[in-house]
C-alpha cells in the first residue's frame, strides 16, 4: 500500500502530567510513546496545537503516520486534533483514535470505524471538533471497575499490579493493530486481531 493518500492522524488519547501516567484513561498515551519509539521519532511541542507531536514512517517509505497527545486534557481533546488535522490536510477517514474501553474486558483490542462514544470524554471532543464520528478507534479493553467504584475514578486509578503484568504486551500489540489499520485496512484488521 502506498502513501498517495497522504499521512494518518494517529491520536493517543489522554491526561497530560506525571501524576495520570500510568492510570488506565492514558492507554492512548502509552501506545503513541511506543509507536513513536518504533519509528524512531520524538515528540515536541507542536507550534500549531496545544499537543505534541511526533512524525516518521512504517518501515522504509511506507506510510507516514503523524502522532498526537493532546496537552488539554480528555475533555477538550478534539481541539488540538482538529489543528492538527488541518495543518496536515488529514481528512477524518485517516484519524485513528486510541483510548481506554471500560465496555470491553481488560486485554481485548477492538476496532472499529465511527459509532458512539460510550460515554468517553475524549471521542466525545474529538466528534465534535471534526464535526463527524466517522473516524477509526483502536480500542484497548479497561473493563468494568469493580463492584460499585465509580467509573470516572476506576479510569483515573492506575493498572492493578496483575494487569500491569501484561500491560506492555497488550499496549505492543495495540501499536501492531494500529499499524495493521494503516497498512491493510480496518476490515482486515479486524479479522486479523478480534478473534484473539
Amino acid at each position: 500500500m502506498t502513501d498517495e493518500a497522504g499521512p494518518w492522524l494517529v491520536v493517543g488519547l489522554g491526561n497530560p502530567g506525571r501524576e495520570y501516567a500510568g492510570n488506565r484513561h492514558n492507554v492512548g498515551f502509552m501506545v503513541a510513546d511506543l509507536l513513536a519509539g518504533r519509528l524512531g521519532a520524538k515528540f515536541g511541542r507542536h507550534k500549531r496545537a496545544m499537543a505534541e507531536a511526533a512524525e516518521g514512517r512504517i518501515g522504509f517509505g511506507g506510510p507516514k503516520l503523524v502522532l498526537v497527545k493532546p496537552l488539554t486534557y480528555m475533555n477538550l481533546s478534539g481541539g488540538p486534533v482538529v489543528a492538527l488535522a488541518q495543518f496536515h490536510k488529514i481528512p477524518p477517514g485517516r484519524v485513528i483514535a486510541v483510548h481506554d474501553e471500560l465496555d470491553i474486558p481488560y486485554g481485548q483490542l477492538r476496532v472499529k470505524c465511527g459509532g458512539g462514544e460510550g460515554g468517553h470524554n475524549g471521542l466525545r471532543s474529538m466528534s465534535k471538533s471534526l464535526g463527524t464520528k466517522d473516524y477509526v478507534r483502536v480500542r484497548f479493553g479497561i473493563g468494568r471497575p469493580p463492584g460499585r467504584q465509580d467509573p470516572a475514578d476506576y479510569v483515573l486509578s492506575d493498572f492493578s499490579s496483575l494487569e500491569r503484568k501484561e500491560l506492555e504486551f497488550l499496549v505492543d500489540r495495540a501499536a501492531d493493530v494500529v499499524e495493521s489499520v494503516v497498512t491493510r485496512g480496518v476490515e482486515p484488521t479486524q479479522n486479523l486481531y478480534h478473534g484473539a
